[in-house]
């Protein structure tokens, strides 16, 4: 009876990420290529994966926070809450997490990038590896 409880709880809690995903509006890929590549543009690109994910692989100019520490930096990513967030993970369970908390918090932009980084990769657009510079 406890693992059927336990995996009850579960699935409730992926349901309510896939929900909190979804009601973050999509930006597909082209979309944000386009949009970086207008002078001045407002947009924080936001990888949520570990840091391992990334400097294994991640877009250009992406800021690395890990969803799992999103909530301790708040303060240093509070001056983004006027910026357009792209947030994007590996296939979307953690950019749920993430966005979720943003918007909680005060984040009023934010955009989940189509496909995530599973969907980048497949479209074989640009990558860079290697530590964050920022």
């Amino acid at each position: 009876m406890l693992i059927i409880k336990k995996l009850v709880i579960l699935a409730v809690c992926l349901f309510s990420t896939v929900v909190f995903a979804g009601e973050t509006p999509q930006i597909s890929q082209q979309e944000l290529l386009t949009a970086l590549k207008a002078p001045n543009h407002n947009i924080v690109v936001l990888d949520v994966r570990s840091a391992q994910e990334y400097e294994n692989g991640h877009l250009v100019d992406a800021i690395n926070v890990s969803h799992n520490t999103i909530e301790q930096k708040l303060i240093q990513l509070s001056q983004y809450k006027d910026s357009t967030v792209v947030v994007y993970c590996r296939s979307g369970y953690r950019a749920g997490i993430a966005a979720n908390t943003l918007t909680e918090n005060g984040f009023k932009n934010l955009r989940h990038l189509t496909g995530d980084m599973n969907g980048w990769l497949e479209a074989k657009l640009p990558i860079v590896t290697g530590k964050q510079a920022h």
